[in-house]
């Protein structure tokens, strides 16, 4: 198993914690457009209090490590690779949990061109300990909001994780989808499950409106997110996101493989004997 130390260490070297991409432009103007309550930042989160910019820059200073001073206003920003060990453990303990317990799961991504092979190492894990990993809604037409306009998506699955795609781009086993931070992917899910009369996932794992859309119905929902990204951790500091991991979510989708094996073995399931 991938020690703490090796973790830590990998995390620095690919940029996922240390230093990240995320520009903390980035980040503030992301804190300000949820301080706004803009739907594109909230992911389908929505929260009971009123968070103010200096609340939220607060809050992820003490949930990522970003700095809390509010006149540092440029360059990359900074996750702290403890609070990323931390939260992977946590990640891991209530994968580890949900395996015992044999519960139903339900993966999904916005970011299928970098996490896909993460969450599906997971998911074929968890199903390998007999949990049961939902696929609902295959197929099924979500109509979301882009840059372009309203634009009709599907649903799709691959290797047991959710992801939307446009009709018609790709062929239909593809593992390319779109980059989404919509939650109407996972409230389409839910409630076809809901129509067909169950079961409903006791855990969703995965990012963005994936999390905070189950999470906002009462699903219990872990899943990472970058430092634009406070809607998970808002979630979490209310009570309705069991575990946000920081970390840069956008890197190489290999530097996600090591994390993989970490959770897996935290989580006493086997992996992907694969994975380097």
């Amino acid at each position: 198993m991938l020690s703490t130390g090796a973790l830590r260490a990998h995390l620095l070297a690919a940029r996922l914690a240390g230093p990240v991409a995320t520009s903390r432009e980035e980040s503030l103007r992301s804190y300000r457009l949820f301080a706004a309550r803009d739907p594109r930042v909230l992911l389908g989160l929505d929260p009971e209090r009123g968070w103010g910019e200096g609340d939220l820059l607060r809050l992820m200073a003490d949930k990522c490590g970003v700095s809390a001073d509010p006149s540092h206003v440029s360059g990359p920003d900074v996750i702290d690779p403890e609070r990323t060990v931390a939260a992977l453990e946590a990640f891991a303990g209530r994968l580890r949990e949900a395996a015992t317990a044999g519960s139903c799961v339900l993966f999904g991504t916005g970011h299928p061109h970098r996490l896909l092979g993460f969450y599906a190492g997971l998911a074929e894990a968890m199903s390998a300990a007999g949990c049961v990993v939902l696929t609902p809604a295959q197929g099924a037409c979500v109509d979301m909001t882009t840059r372009f306009g309203v634009r009709t998506h599907r649903i799709a699955y691959v290797r047991g994780v959710a992801l939307v795609r446009e009709p018609g781009v790709r062929a239909p086993g593809s593992a390319t989808g779109v980059h989404s931070h919509s939650p109407l992917p996972v409230r389409v899910a839910l409630g076809a499950l809901a129509e067909a009369g169950g079961p409903l996932p006791d855990l969703v794992v995965g990012d963005h409106g994936w999390v905070c859309g189950a999470g906002q119905l009462g699903v219990e929902a872990i899943g990472l997110a970058d430092t634009d990204d406070p809607a998970l951790f808002v979630g979490e500091a209310e009570g309705r996101v069991s575990v946000a991991v920081p970390l840069d979510d956008a890197v190489r989708s290999d530097y996600y493989h090591p994390l993989a094996r970490y959770v897996l073995g935290r989580a006493s399931l086997t992996g992907r004997q694969e994975w380097p």
